[in-house]
């Protein structure tokens, strides 16, 4: 070949040239391109395009500024950062400004635990000072850990809950319900953590397994039951409750029944019982008694107001009536403490009894308490049920493992406990039915199951407790007269303290003297005083991130409603509830259009994550291996609607796939080296058929991507994306094209119709996979001969499906044509394990088919074209020559020998080879002569 031509032999082939790697090596390069985005202003460059363009809002939901990242929020961002880069590619202006809750227990907690001993004595002021700090310290860890992710957004304008503005609109907002006669001050009973010592919001408590004491306990009747019924007159005669938390027995003030339910008096050994007739079998055999007998019955609204004996106080129980009484276990008495349950609050209400609440802050009885006085609930427990064991009102205990409210910062059992809070009234101005109106008319949810989730929350909830006794929060800005103690309702106050907050952050409210947030005549309305006090509580944090919305949207300059809010599945009750609570009440909207959620992750046996079993996955130690690319190729290809696994198996068989990906986009770009789509492309109708087949091909697979994107269904992108690499392109179209791209002439029309088809998918391609796979179709994108006006692909728009693409006839023909190809590259497949041949390209292959029709359908292409589409030597289609196997789609197909001559250049055997030059078929002496 050199004494021929003058010139290396590989001169002569077209081979791929690019400086796009074989490897990604992503944790190497990624960081690279993040800083070239940056130092590019890529984000602003992005907006600056778009800035006459419509407008979408994803509003983000704010993560604790209080440790590192998880992996709950790399799912959570990722997916945010994907649906921000589809619209910005669908044409929008799509702006992402990231937000951190910086107020609020995790932090305190966080600082109390660096202070130590010392948190005691740490002055207040110091104290808020020190959380400030620790949460900007984590503002900025978790900034730079969520960039390394991909995502672009405003990380230099983010919004903090803590910055002074913020802090004064949260007060501003507080304002509103005040002013709407929404805020109230009651004593109730509310979720309580005597551990962390605060009240809890619904959001903040968590159900776990837990193991509490299950007691039988007789309260004796102190009323005469002669009129009830003759019979019962002059026994011992008790109701019976149960419980499962015997330390709220010393605060009972009395027993419900329901009206209508039938009750029995059941006479045993241990005296006359009052049960509910329904459970009367039940209960004998719980309390092991074999001898009984029933010797009365009444409605439960005949004992209404009479009087029970307290078990161990000096004090009666009185029997009142409620239809939250069941018989689904128990009794069907239920005892009755108004301080320690919302129900018991709420009937206790009907007959006049007070909220009473013998337990302080830290969970211990006062110490005015009769026989447990000073002692800790949870070591009365055992003490209770011993006392009446000993005076012999316990009929039965036992332990029981249930459902029950933990905290969700500390992870301890929660108790109810009634004390002074501030609430926002559900009912007031109509907010509860107005949100259920919205929930279930205005607002989209994804998945739909979400609208009745947060219907039924919100349906059921109670009036929502604001106020919290910590330290580090928005102050609940409200005076109280000194002499009275009522709460002073000045508007003036709200908007004095806002504006001083603005100016010096939430210090102001509890630095600066009562004077300076009213006028000087200001006097209580209820007693005339003009002494004044501040309230020392805080807001709870569901409320400071719940107006983002208005606070947000406002001072960025965006529409309001918001057009999504994307966050987990547990916001129902969380954010997605206090914003639309806060909207409601506020704007007279919700703040979303749209709500989408997504699972949780749990490692790859589908267990929650926890650090004790060590099955946590850490996002850093996933892109250290990996790159944030594969990390990005996680959360598109499950379908984050339902809990998502991940374990460094599922990671691997995800770098497999992304490799597929990455390869194929390589091959198309190394055999575009030197095709400039404005001078070298072949029009559509004048392109090979079969290149027209892979565009059409190509259109089926942008169609459904495009679809799956306005489904927000990632993972039906991530299975097309690899079907369409693996099958239709790697292991067909690019399959065949291979000697077309190698062997013919640089500039010749074969070989320009398949760069037609190679441009169009490629560029199809790093626009269509940029939203997820961000750092390599923008490095792909880089090195396209394309117009490169925009310096980066996420300036781009999604391409729109070109429908001359979609020719059916082409689409439908190799469609059919490609299942025959499977039969023959099977029946090559055994004669190369039956050493026959060695490259498929040795082989000569008879096919014929008893189906007349599929050999009409053979015999319309041509030789070259069949051998071409089955990459082989030479085809024939005529009546088999000897039997041959059946393959599936009923070819037979009998595998040779090709005859002639090895050609040197493209390795396919002809007759001609060597005739025109040495070595070389008459095709590649002619592309060969170019070079001479």
């Amino acid at each position: 070949m050199k004494e021929n031509t003058g010139m290396d032999f590989k001169d002569t082939l077209n081979l791929p040239v690019t400086n796009f790697p074989m490897r990604g090596n992503l944790p190497k390069r990624e960081p690279e391109t993040l800083s070239q985005w940056e130092s590019s202003n890529l984000y602003e460059t992005i907006q600056r395009t778009r800035q006459d363009a419509p407008v979408y809002v994803l509003h983000d939901g704010p993560p604790y500024a209080n440790g590192h990242l998880h992996i709950g929020h790399a799912l959570n961002k990722i997916l945010k950062d994907i649906i921000i880069k589809q619209k910005t590619m669908e044409g929008y202006r799509a702006p992402y400004v990231p937000g951190w809750d910086c107020h609020g227990l995790p932090i305190e907690q966080g600082v109390d635990k660096i202070l130590g001993k010392d948190k005691a004595t740490t002055e207040p002021n110091r104290k808020r000072q020190l959380c400030r700090e620790h949460a900007a310290r984590f503002v900025d860890i978790q900034r730079q850990e969520f960039k390394r992710f991909g995502i672009l957004g405003e990380w230099d304008n983010p919004y903090q809950t803590m910055d002074y503005g913020y802090e004064a609109d949260i007060v501003r907002e507080l304002g509103r319900f005040m002013e709407s006669g929404s805020l109230y001050r009651g004593l109730k009973p509310i979720y309580w953590c005597s551990d962390c010592v605060t009240a809890l919001a619904e959001a903040e408590v968590e159900y776990d397994n837990h193991t509490s004491n299950s007691i039988y306990v007789r309260f004796p009747m102190a009323s005469d039951l002669t009129g009830l019924d003759p019979v019962l007159g002059g026994k011992d005669v008790s109701v019976v409750i149960w419980t499962t938390t015997p330390w709220t027995i010393p605060a009972n003030l009395a027993v419900c029944l329901h009206p209508e339910f039938e009750y029995s008096a059941v006479e045993t050994a241990q005296g006359v019982l009052i049960i509910a007739s329904k459970l009367v079998e039940d209960l004998m055999k719980v309390l092991d008694i074999k001898e009984y007998n029933t010797i009365a019955a009444f409605p439960g609204s005949a004992l209404e107001n009479m009087q029970a004996k307290h078990p161990f106080l000096d004090r009666g129980s009185q029997i009142i009536l409620g239809e939250h009484v069941t018989l689904e276990a128990g009794t069907g008495a239920v005892h009755t403490a108004p301080g320690h349950g919302m129900d018991d609050y709420i009937v206790g209400m009907r007959y006049g009894l007070e909220p009473y609440n013998p337990v302080d802050n830290h969970g211990c009885y006062r110490s005015d308490m009769p026989l447990f006085g000073g002692m800790h609930i949870n070591k009365a427990n055992a003490a209770i049920v011993a006392h009446m064991m000993e005076n012999g009102t316990l009929l039965h205990h036992s332990l029981m493992d249930h459902s029950y409210p933990h905290c969700w910062r500390c992870k301890n059992p929660v108790i109810y406990r009634a004390t002074p809070q501030w609430f926002i009234a559900m009912d007031s101005n109509d907010l509860r039915k107005r949100t259920l109106d919205f929930i279930q008319q205005q607002v989209h949810w994804v998945p739909a199951w979400g609208r009745e989730r947060i219907y039924n929350m919100i349906e059921n909830r109670p009036d929502w407790c604001i106020s919290r006794q910590r330290l580090w929060g928005v102050p609940i800005t409200i005076l109280y007269c000194q002499q009275c103690q009522e709460p002073l309702r000045e508007m003036q106050v709200f908007d004095r303290a806002a504006a001083y907050i603005e100016q010096e952050g939430v210090d102001a409210w509890y630095q600066r003297p009562v004077s300076d947030f009213l006028e000087s005549d200001v006097q209580c309305p209820h007693c005339q005083s003009s002494e004044f006090y501040k309230e020392q509580d805080i807001l709870d944090v569901w409320f400071d991130s719940g107006v983002s919305h208005a606070i947000v949207l406002r001072k960025h300059g965006l529409p309001w409603p918001a057009d999504l809010y994307l966050e987990g599945s547990d916001q129902h009750r969380g954010w997605f509830h206090s914003s639309i609570l806060t909207a409601v009440a506020n704007k007279g909207e919700p703040p979303y259009r749209t709500v989408l959620t997504h699972g949780f992750v749990l490692d790859g046996k589908g267990r929650k994550m926890s650090k004790s079993m060590g099955n946590v996955v850490d996002p850093e130690s996933i892109i250290k291996k990996y790159g944030a690319d594969i990390l990005r190729l996680w959360v598109a290809a499950e379908d984050y609607r339902d809990d998502l696994r991940i374990s460094d198996e599922i990671m691997k068989r995800l770098a497999e796939s992304y490799r597929r990906i990455r390869n194929t986009a390589r091959y198309m770009l190394g055999n575009l080296h030197d095709f400039n789509p404005l001078t070298d492309a072949i029009l559509y109708p004048d392109m090979l058929e079969f290149d027209r087949y892979a565009l059409g091909r190509y259109h089926q697979f942008e169609k459904r991507v495009l679809q799956a994107y306005n489904n927000y269904e990632f993972h039906t992108i991530y299975h097309a994306t690899n079907n369409f690499c693996s099958v239709d392109m790697s292991a067909q179209y690019l399959d065949v094209l291979k000697d077309r791209l190698y062997a013919e002439h640089t500039d010749g029309y074969k070989r320009r119709s398949a760069q037609t088809a190679l441009h169009h998918i490629l560029y199809g391609m790093v626009r269509l996979l940029s939203p997820i796979l961000s750092f390599t179709m923008d490095e792909v994108y880089s090195h396209m001969t394309v117009d490169k006006r925009q310096p980066s692909v996420h300036v781009l728009c999604f391409p729109e499906p070109c429908e001359e693409f979609d020719n059916a006839p082409v689409i439908e023909r190799y469609d059919r044509l490609m299942k025959l190809r499977g039969d023959v590259s099977k029946a090559l497949e055994i004669a190369r394990n039956e050493k026959k041949i060695g490259h498929s390209l040795d082989a000569r292959v008879l096919v014929h088919s008893q189906d007349e029709d599929t050999l009409q359908f053979l015999k319309s292409y041509s030789e070259s074209e069949l051998r071409d589409i089955f990459i082989v030597s030479q085809v024939d289609i005529a009546p088999p020559l000897y039997t041959s196997e059946t393959m599936d789609n009923g070819l037979m197909v009998e595998v040779g020998k090709a005859q002639g001559s090895k050609c040197e250049r493209c390795w396919i055997t002809d007759i001609e080879t060597g005739k025109v030059s040495p070595g070389l078929c008459p095709r590649c002496a002619s592309v060969v002569s170019e070079f001479r």
